[in-house]
């Protein structure tokens, strides 16, 4: 089903309901697309922080302790 044929298949519903359960359609509309904008923004912010170089530093930092610095070895 294409999204026109959704849109007016739920208009054709909302304009034979009361003026209360229209607005209760209304209400979950605008939920529905808060909770979309936040998913949105998450996987904005996540794709940013992913691409990001902010941290490439610590990738060319001098490894400052090695295996014979341990006191115990665990061999799971």
């Amino acid at each position: 089903m294409t999204r026109q044929i959704i849109i007016e298949r739920t208009l054709k519903v909302i304009n034979q309901l009361p003026e209360d359960k229209a607005e209760a359609i209304s209400d979950f509309a605008d939920f529905v697309f808060k909770r979309y904008e936040e998913q949105e923004l998450t996987n904005g912010i996540q794709k940013l922080a992913s691409e990001s170089q902010a941290f490439d530093f610590l990738n060319n930092e001098d490894d400052i302790y090695s295996i014979a610095d341990l006191k115990e070895v665990y061999n799971g």
